[in-house]
Formats: C-alpha cells, structure tokens, sequence
C-alpha cells in the first residue's frame, strides 16, 4: 500500500482493512477495521483530518480530501462508489454515495441517505437522513424504503468480505499474457 507521512501526519489502517497498493494515503487519515480502500483511490488528510469507520468501502478512482484545519469524517459501513469526489464534513453511517457524485466542502450527508450517481451536493449543504436525493444541485427524490435498506445492508458485506480476499490473497502483477 502507498502510505504517505506528511507534515508530521501518519495514516493509520484497522485491523483487517485492506488498502490497495494502487491507492495513495498521505497524512492525517484514519482507517478503521474491515474497510476496503480501493485502487486508484487517494485520501489527502494533508491539512485536515479524514476518518473512516469500520466495515466502509471507498470504491476505485474516489478522492476523498479534508478542509483546511477541519475534518472530513465517513461513517460505519458506508459505500462510496468508483470516482467519487468526498470534500464533505459528514456522511452518516450506512449511507451510499453513489458513482462519480461530488459531496463538496462542508456538506452533511445523513445516515442511510442515498446520493444517486453523478449527483452534486453543493458546499455546505445538508442531506436529511433515509432519504435518496439526484440531480445537480442535489434534491430529494423520495424517501428510501425496504429494499433500499436490505441492499445498503447486503452490499457493505460485499466490501467487508472483498477486503479479507485482497489481504489474504494479494494481487499479482504479470508481464505478459500468454496466448
């Protein structure tokens, strides 16, 4: 894995967590247990502080950065989908940031919120608990309902499970395919 001290800051991963060697984890990020940091990915906790609780899945391609002098805090079993782009100052346990969405500076995402792929959540702004917001700006679509929650419980197991496979069994870089 790329671990990166800067400024006198050091990341710190949980037990059982899995951060790809492919990822860049430079300064003041903590990482808690059985969370899966996914190739591509890059957590600047440089001038701010990053937290990620246990069981949470930071997907491929996500850039997740704290505010100057503040704190970007992921809760338990959180999916933050491939490309996403994390300035936010909260996001609540079991809550799903969808693919290539963009939380900015200081927003709040509620527990078990949804935000649909590709959506904007402006500076600042807050998104209510068990709801699915979309768009650009972000706005409420509907509140979630059952299904949403057996897949928000379903899913983060996935990532939990994924974790334990890449420490147990590695990746391996080959040279050539052969035909």
């Amino acid at each position: 894995m790329s671990l990166y001290r800067f400024s006198g800051r050091t990341p710190v991963i949980g037990a059982g967590s899995y951060v790809s060697e492919l990822a860049m984890i430079i300064g003041d990020v903590r990482i808690s247990e059985n969370c899966y940091i996914g190739h591509g990915a890059i957590l600047r906790g440089d001038y701010g502080t990053i937290e990620i609780g246990p069981g949470t899945a930071i997907e491929e391609g996500t850039i997740i950065h704290a505010p100057p002098g503040g704190a970007c805090r992921i809760g338990r079993s959180v999916t933050v989908g491939h490309a996403a782009i994390v300035h936010a100052e909260d996001i609540g346990d079991y809550a799903l940031i969808g693919m290539g969405a963009i939380l900015s500076l200081r927003a709040k995402v509620g527990g078990w919120a949804i935000v649909a792929e590709g959506s904007v959540v402006k500076n600042q702004q807050r998104i209510p608990e068990k709801v699915v917001v979309a768009g650009n700006p972000a706005r409420i679509a509907r509140s979630i309902n059952p299904k949403d929650i057996e897949f928000l419980t379903g899913a983060k197991q996935l990532y939990v499970d994924l974790a334990h496979q890449y420490s147990r069994d590695g990746i391996e870089k080959i040279d050539s395919i052969a035909e």
